[in-house]
């Protein structure tokens, strides 16, 4: 049998594997170039902000897709834990007002997105090999029970107060039904001024964000320092391990992309920083003048100026979120979730129960999901009742998928490619929108089109390559003995 691979089967391969991450490419930079509106810090400020608002979101498919789950539609539960958690904190805002809220909302949704997880992870084992249209039937039926809760149950079992601003108004003297179709999470604290009515208390929208924030500038250096700190302690690790060892050409590109990116960073915010102190020196005789009319000033650093400070500890949650997942791939359970994914017929015959940890897996899914919801709602500040958790789970799977992502593989560094060139297209469709037409509903039809498209590309190749693979196999045999006799039924 002849097992030499051509350059053309590699590139074909290579298309194939990165197609759909091509095609996000292609429409980022079109995008760009024809949009005459957005600013490269502006696109910045957008891209940055979705990222960080989604990233614990999608991070949360990782595992079930590691345990043969696939890509699970079904984290829609774990979200509407996550706003449950939020209606149940926001309705006794007074008592739980501020940060202290939203650490309240983690507390109280983690219990009920493991019930939650449990109970999918029950249904998924009862539905082996169909996990995805499972996963959206859930979809549909939590959805509709929650539905039932919001507009029914509430009020109309659970007494809620007269009056109160997130329930559905009505005269006074009859009973209150239903929360409204959507309701603030509280004042932010960057909104406080001293015109604030007296006993107004600090809200839950942008708590996590506005503990710290950071300029982009020396967020880009810090990170890029750790980064290299990390790429020098694995190296040192790898060493020992000559199987594991990394190339000293590839060390030596890592760490000098690090150094290049922290001291461009360092460097841009010096210059930040001086020509902001020469700009308040100058505006004490010329109030009215801008960063950008300053003589000499560079236009990048106007650029770079203008991007928005980092929220530090909603990064570092979805960090340690990432971590954790990497962690937990090198952990026992980590690798009885590998195995199941691989072949659930040789997992049970090493030992390992199968539908035990395919539960795990969703239920850690859907926590994540419920955590991801909660850092998704604060950072958006305000709650649609009826709609949030809608388009979860598509946006969410299409993003995993845009990184290069398949039904039976994903990595944390999908999830960070995704997110970028997810959230990118998502920025740039009206621009697009407004280039082939008047309207930027085109732009809104054009990711509508990208979303589904993505999912619907991705598994028809998926299923295609498992196909091919499974032909390939019964063939190679044949192939190998052109003269075993055909093969026969028994007959007794």
């Amino acid at each position: 049998m002849n097992t030499n691979i051509t350059i053309g089967d590699k590139i074909r391969t290579f298309l194939l594997d990165h197609i759909v991450m091509m095609i996000f490419i292609v429409f980022v930079v079109f995008g760009f170039v024809v949009s005459e509106t957005i600013s490269p810090s502006g696109f910045a400020n957008e891209v940055i902000s979705r990222v960080i608002r989604n990233g614990v979101l999608v991070l949360s498919l990782i595992i079930p897709v590691m345990a043969g789950l696939g890509l699970n539609f079904g984290m829609t539960v774990g979200a509407l834990a996550g706003m449950l958690a939020i209606i149940f904190v926001r309705y006794n805002y007074t008592i739980f007002p501020g940060i202290g809220g939203l650490l309240l909302c983690f507390v109280v949704a983690t219990p009920i997105a493991i019930l939650f997880g449990y109970l999918t992870g029950k249904l998924y084992n009862r539905t082996k090999g169909q996990e995805l249209i499972a996963g959206l039937m859930l979809n549909w039926f939590a959805t509709g029970l929650y539905m039932m809760f919001v507009l029914f149950v509430v009020g109309g079992i659970i007494p809620v107060q007269w009056g109160h601003r997130m329930v559905n108004p009505v005269m006074e003297g009859e009973r209150p039904l239903g929360l409204r179709h959507s309701f603030d999470m509280g004042m932010p604290i960057e909104e406080f001024t001293a015109r604030t009515p007296e006993g107004t208390l600090p809200g839950m929208a942008r708590a996590l964000n506005n503990v710290w924030r950071m300029e982009f500038a020396y967020f880009l250096a810090a990170f890029s320092v750790a980064v290299l700190l990390i790429v020098i302690v694995r190296y040192i690790i790898r060493r020992r391990n000559p199987a594991t060892a990394i190339p000293m050409w590839k060390f030596g590109v890592q760490v000098g992309l690090c150094a290049a990116l922290a001291s461009f960073a360092l460097g841009s915010a010096d210059r930040i920083y001086a020509w902001y102190q020469y700009h308040a020196q100058v505006q004490l005789t010329n109030p009215r003048i801008r960063l950008d009319e300053l003589e000499g000033i560079s236009p990048f650093i106007v650029e770079m100026s203008r991007i928005d400070r980092i929220p530090v500890v909603t990064v570092l949650i979805i960090l340690a979120v990432a971590l954790f997942i990497t962690y937990f791939t090198k952990t026992k359970l980590g690798q009885d979730c590998r195995a199941v994914g691989q072949s659930q017929a040789i997992a049970n015959v090493a030992g390992v129960n199968v539908d035990k940890t395919r539960i795990i897996a969703t239920i850690i899914s859907t926590v994540l999901a419920a955590w991801g919801m909660i850092i998704f709602l604060q950072d958006v500040g305000t709650v649609n009742t009826y709609t949030h958790h809608t388009m979860i789970g598509m946006f969410s799977v299409a993003a995993i998928l845009v990184g290069g992502a398949t039904v039976a593989k994903a990595s944390v560094k999908n999830v960070g490619i995704g997110l970028l060139l997810f959230h990118a297209m998502t920025v740039l469709s009206p621009a697009v929108g407004r280039h082939f037409s008047d309207s930027e509903l085109v732009g809104e039809y054009t990711r509508s089109l990208m979303v589904y498209g993505v999912i619907g590309l991705s598994l028809g190749l998926y299923v295609w390559r498992a196909n091919r693979a499974a032909a390939e196999k019964e063939r190679l045999p044949r192939l190998s003995d052109p003269k075993l006799p055909p093969i026969k039924a028994h007959s007794e």
